[in-house]
């Protein structure tokens, strides 16, 4: 049990090169958050994270020039990844004039692009647990995703100060949902077992071809996790409902494989195309609430 342990605090200032647009970045992280290891209060972005020495709880709030991180550690020699992670979760490190200049040179895209300068991936700070997240959200609402997390959380969690840490280790066959996800799961939980990489630094091709191999990962679930767990610039997800939808408003192609191919214009930045076709539809995931 960890509630008790002291953590230490460290205060820091994010920088990143402005435009950013924190609206779908902390949106997605709001709307998709996790009872009990994700919250949202006062303007602050609140969760735990999982570091080399130890544990800890990291605190984001975004202003104008700079995104405000308190962070309390179990041990302090963990600061330094978990100012990483933390960079890394909000993508602050990238170049938004490269990927602005090269998406608004497609005429349906700029405008888009105009109106939203600086857009970032929202990711994550634990590639495992984000996978395990993308199962238990496969073909259902995020409503529903996130109370199934939440549950698994409350069965499995462990305490860190107020919140928990999100189980990476569990029976499946515990789980509320069809037997053919609880296999897929499975799979799942067995490739980390066996040394399937899911965090920044990871093979990108590697992972994606194990995943692709594991039952009931098709590629949505594969091209989100490639997204948000390991960075990905140019994942897609051609065959996403919001996507096709936005597609089809925008006068792009909406079927799958012709929006592939219109894609490829966008490369490598396609990751960041998704994040502004996603901001045309009207979902909490795309702003902050007030």
């Amino acid at each position: 049990m960890l509630v008790d342990m002291q953590l230490d605090t460290f205060s820091e200032h994010l920088h990143f090169q402005a435009p950013l647009c924190p609206d779908n970045l902390f949106g997605h992280l709001i709307a998709t958050a996790v009872p009990g290891v994700e919250e949202w209060r006062g303007g602050v972005y609140r969760r735990t994270l999982r570091l080399p020495c130890g544990f800890g709880i990291v605190a984001l709030q975004p202003f104008p020039e700079h995104v405000a991180c308190t962070l309390e550690l179990s041990d302090s020699r963990d600061l330094a990844s978990a100012l990483d992670l933390c960079r890394f979760l909000l993508d602050l490190d990238a170049d938004p004039f490269v990927v602005d200049a090269a998406l608004s040179a497609d005429p349906l895209l700029a405008p888009l692009v105009s109106a939203a300068p600086g857009r970032r991936v929202p990711r994550t700070v634990d590639g495992a647990e984000f996978a395990i997240r993308a199962v238990l959200g496969q073909q259902v609402s995020t409503k529903a995703a996130r109370t199934h997390a939440a549950r698994l959380v409350a069965a499995h969690g462990t305490p860190v100060g107020d919140l928990f840490l999100f189980p990476l280790s569990f029976d499946p066959a515990d789980l509320a949902m069809p037997e053919s996800r609880r296999r897929t799961m499975a799979a799942l939980l067995g490739a980390l077992e066996s040394g399937l990489d899911l965090s920044p630094g990871a093979d990108r091709a590697v992972a994606r071809e194990w995943l692709s191999s594991l039952p009931g990962f098709g590629p949505w679930t594969v091209e989100s996790i490639l997204m948000r767990s390991l960075g990905d610039p140019d994942a897609f997800l051609p065959t996403d409902l919001g996507i096709r939808l936005a597609a089809e408003a925008l006068g792009l192609p909406s079927t799958p494989a012709a929006l592939v191919r219109r894609s490829e214009a966008w490369r490598p930045w396609r990751a960041y195309a998704v994040q502004h076709l996603w901001a045309t539809g009207d979902h909490e995931v795309n702003r902050i609430p007030a």
